[in-house]
């Protein structure tokens, strides 16, 4: 029997149910479970399914000292690319839902999104700031290939001259040029691309069902010429398995067309961190220990330091050093641009939108 693609993988090893919010918690038990192939054969690979979700609201407001934005648009809840420290995962628990693989096969899609965002727009007290697309979930992972939710969104946008960012690790942003292109020109439109190893295996173990390097620098590299403002991000930075590539990575991505540079090292907020070692366990058990360690040593002898500003840096001499090694390599390769700022002076209600839905 010819074995399964390793990109048919999943990301997570475990699929745990939270217990967070007292959820009752179940445990397989029984001689059954002995002959249990035998009785129901050979278990077939996970399937991805998407359930309708009907928000009231599309766009999420933040008021987080340590972000750039205030609010953000997240199409989808869950992402089909398994990225195994997705800060994410946690959010699964509040459907009742495990952070492990249910995050990455259980997906929920937003369809109503474009047309709740009209309303939002045309509302008379709506104050125009940049919209931020992936900062919870990929805009672009593989299910928008179909349902299209972000590409309609971003026409709502350019129709109404507003500003967005979009933060992916998909090439299946540059789909979207022709949206994307003209809004830069009018200083409405920037894109972050995340690329946190060129290791192919690597990568491929870290984020399973996410696009190979080369064609997320290859994106960039059509981005930037398309007049896009483009940044790299290589977060999240894992000591002992990727934080070796820095350099590289900063070398690549201004050779692509970048014109700055963002990283922040690995955080593993609640459930994050135990799928995170069960991750270890199975695919680098070998620095395990190394890994765990230098992670403690950022994050003020924790896993996770939740605390604004430096959860987003982490602390110490690990951390200084990773944050020295970066800054470094931006000036020497030219990566050195501020955040690019938007415009908002340009924006115009859509018409006859408000009430629409209801």
């Amino acid at each position: 029997m010819a074995q399964a693609s390793p990109r048919a993988r999943r990301g997570a090893t475990l699929n745990a149910e939270s217990v967070r919010f007292n959820l009752p918690q179940t445990e397989a038990d029984g001689d059954w479970l002995d002959a249990r192939t035998d009785i129901d054969g050979i278990p077939t690979s996970q399937r991805t399914t998407v359930t309708i979700e009907q928000p009231k609201t599309i766009i999420a407001r933040n008021q987080s000292p340590d972000v750039p934005f205030d609010r953000s648009i997240n199409p989808y809840r869950g992402c089909e690319h398994g990225c195994i420290y997705c800060f994410a995962r946690p959010s699964h628990a509040y459907h009742d839902l495990s952070p492990g693989l249910d995050f990455e096969t259980k997906l929920f899609a937003k369809p109503s999104g474009p047309d709740l965002l009209r309303v939002e727009l045309a509302k008379p007290a709506y104050v125009c700031r940049p919209i931020a697309f992936g900062t919870n979930t990929d805009p672009y992972q593989p299910i928008e290939n179909d349902w299209r939710i972000t590409r309609a969104c971003l026409e709502v946008l350019s129709a109404c001259d507003h500003p967005v960012t979009i933060t992916t690790k998909s090439d299946r942003v540059v789909r979207d040029l022709d949206l994307l292109a003209p809004m830069a020109a009018k200083g409405l439109a920037a894109v972050m691309i995340s690329v946190t190893s060129l290791d192919p295996k690597v990568a491929m173990t870290v984020e399973p069902r996410a696009p190979h390097p080369e064609r997320r620098l290859a994106a960039i590299a059509k981005l930037s010429a398309a007049g896009v403002p483009v940044r790299i991000s290589i977060s999240p930075v894992i000591p002992a398995i990727t934080d070796h590539e820095i350099e590289r990575l900063i070398a690549r991505g201004a050779a692509a067309g970048a014109c700055a540079a963002g990283f922040i090292p690995v955080r593993l907020p609640w459930e994050v961190a135990p799928l995170f070692e069960a991750w270890l366990d199975t695919h680098f058990p070998d620095r395990k220990a190394k890994v765990m360690a230098t992670i403690g040593a950022m994050r003020g002898g924790k896993r996770n330091d939740p605390n604004f500003f430096t959860r987003m840096q982490g602390s110490g001499p690990w951390a200084d050093l990773l944050r020295t090694r970066f800054q470094i390599a931006c000036r020497k390769h030219g990566l050195t641009g501020e955040r690019d700022r938007l415009r908002t002076d340009l924006f115009r209600a859509p018409a006859g939108a408000q009430g629409e839905l209801f």
